[in-house]
């Protein structure tokens, strides 16, 4: 007991909390509300989600990470008394705790900053931490098992020799079964049909990516609408009321809302950035949005109407997407490309041209 420890009682083999608490949703959120000053961001990150990919891998669960409003699980860092009733103890002893699933602070994990951490040696590994108190925040107590991951005292492995014992297999397993590899088969349009229309599109790392129904292996939900911005490298997503951004391939997920939309808005229809101005349209039903990205706020006098400012272009946008000198807009089984400097419709082709037919 005088070894490093997490601060969580201990029980028997894998075993639970009293009536046996659970997420019900198997896609769970989480944040990083505060970081250490100890690790790099990027390092913390990575710790995080190496740690969360142990348990999604061994039962049908999925994170997502959010950066704003709620968090199933908030991960933090704190010292001593930190306004939970369960203040830490300064260096060694107990090294974090996290508590079990449900609201409030249900499921939040807090790491004690009077320790090191580190992403291996010297100091204490936040991987294997957090490896072992989300055991805690998925509903898992304390094994017996001195070769478990949800044995209460610290042992550091590195990333690569890190793996769940068949005790934590067993224990995740029975409260949310085994992980689900098989992905029902989603019918592929036939993009040639001369009907075919698409949902989104988006340039990301110099290619084009269209949307249309399920059919983007990345994001498994239907996507109404996309943009990106080259200088940052990153593209938005949008299904209904969730935006989500991709950087490096992460998805992160948020709210239509932070956009400044008034709660009328349910989904964005389209959506193309215009770097030269810095700006954003959004196209919803028959009006369209402009949304400062430096000012980080929307265009006094929106929205307006499409037809009114996009002489050319139909009522309602699916998709558009911006290159070169060109915005190409998307509506119904037509592609128009769009001079925005000069404030007409130059081509109209048809929509699966894109597509090689």
């Amino acid at each position: 007991m005088r070894e490093p420890r997490c601060g969580v009682p201990d029980v028997e083999n894998f075993s639970f909390y009293p009536e046996k608490p659970k997420w019900k949703n198997h896609t769970i959120t989480y944040m990083i509300a505060k970081y250490t000053p100890d690790m790099k961001r990027e390092d913390v990150d990575k710790s995080f989600g190496s740690a969360l990919k142990m348990w999604s891998d061994a039962a049908p669960l999925r994170f997502i990470k959010v950066n704003h409003g709620k968090a199933d699980i908030v991960f933090s860092f704190a010292r001593r008394t930190h306004g939970d009733f369960f203040p830490f103890d300064g260096p060694r002893g107990v090294l974090a705790h996290a508590f079990q699933p449900g609201e409030g602070i249900g499921g939040d994990i807090h790491f004690d900053e009077d320790e090191k951490w580190t992403a291996g040696r010297p100091g204490y590994s936040l991987f294997a931490v957090a490896a072992h108190e989300l055991g805690h925040s998925l509903g898992l107590a304390h094994s017996r098992d001195p070769a478990a991951i949800m044995y209460p005292n610290y042992r550091y492995h590195s990333s690569t020799q890190y793996s769940l014992s068949k005790d934590d297999v067993l224990g995740i397993q029975t409260l949310y079964g085994k992980p689900t590899r098989t992905v029902e088969p989603q019918p592929v349009p036939k993009k040639c049909d001369p009907n075919f229309s698409l949902d989104a599109a988006v340039m990301i790392e110099n290619e084009i990516v269209f949307f249309k129904s399920s059919v983007f292996e990345l994001i498994s939900s239907h996507v109404d609408a996309a943009y990106d911005i080259p200088a940052k490298g990153v593209a938005y997503i949008f299904n209904g009321r969730v935006m989500g951004s991709l950087q490096s391939i992460t998805y992160h997920a948020g709210s239509i809302y932070e956009y400044g939309f008034s709660s009328r808005v349910r989904q964005v229809d389209a959506a193309v950035h215009v770097s030269e101005y810095g700006k954003t349209v959004f196209f919803i039903g028959e009006v369209y949005y402009r949304y400062d990205e430096r000012r980080r706020r929307m265009d006094p006098g929106f929205p307006r109407l499409i037809q009114t400012d996009w002489p050319g272009i139909p009522r309602r946008v699916d998709a558009a997407f911006k290159l070169h000198g060109s915005i190409f807009l998307f509506s119904g089984a037509k592609s128009y490309q769009y001079d925005f400097k000069r404030n007409k419709v130059v081509n109209i082709i048809a929509a699966n041209s894109w597509l090689g037919c």
